[in-house]
């Protein structure tokens, strides 16, 4: 068994849990409320602006000249991201990014990235990179099972085909690659810390869609 495969076994189980929610199953039944996605749309961009910090972290950390460009190139991608893909979102719904860049980060984005950050930081290289990883490896695996359904709404058929797309899949599989070789090298403890890192932030990932879903706000 790889690295990655122990990885991916300890969240089975929260990879269903993503694949059943009724976020996921509206994106591609074209039911999902708008309201719900301009949600997710305005705390990604929060999220992204925090998530190419980390990933600039894990550039800082790389031992290998090779994974600190990857991580560096991987870093400014998702600025890029925030800025054009979401731009193009907030687009539809007569918004700019100013306007959803003055929305307050709401609790689940805050949890999220605060522990994000805190691990790249606090933690070796190899758990920064097992604290990013659900980031890349569930919207690839996400994107691999919507594609084929698409969607009868055009907005989120774009968000589809962005996640289910080759040159994003071939990035996905330069991480995996990398966290295999990682866990060639690690003690017992320092997998553990890793999969514990992996597990948490593949929650996050299952707590952001949800807090979408539900419209989430500061309740005081």
């Amino acid at each position: 068994m790889t690295f990655t495969d122990e990885l991916w076994s300890a969240i089975e189980p929260i990879y269903a849990e993503i694949l059943a929610h009724p976020f996921i199953g509206g994106l591609t039944d074209g039911t999902l409320p708008r309201d719900a996605f301009r949600h997710f749309v305005v705390q990604d961009s929060h999220y992204l602006r925090d998530y190419a910090r980390a990933l600039a972290v894990c550039a800082a950390k790389a031992p290998d000249e090779q994974d600190v460009r990857a991580f560096a190139d991987d870093a400014v991608g998702a600025l890029a991201a925030e800025q054009g893909m979401h731009a193009d979102f907030l687009g539809a719904f007569g918004e700019s990014a100013e306007q959803a860049a003055a929305e307050p980060v709401l609790p689940t984005t805050r949890a999220y990235t605060s522990y994000l950050l805190a691990t790249v930081y606090g933690g070796s290289f190899a758990e920064a990179v097992g604290a990013v990883l659900p980031c890349y490896w569930i919207y690839a695996r996400v994107g691999e099972q919507l594609v084929p359904k698409g969607s009868p709404d055009p907005l989120y058929a774009k968000w589809i085909a962005t996640y289910g797309d080759e040159a994003f899949q071939s990035v996905v599989r330069r991480v995996l690659a990398l966290t295999d070789r990682l866990g060639e090298e690690l003690s017992p403890a320092e997998r553990r810390r890793v999969i514990e890192h992996f597990t948490t932030t593949s929650r996050y990932e299952w707590m952001f869609w949800d807090a979408a879903w539900r419209r989430e706000a500061w309740p005081v």
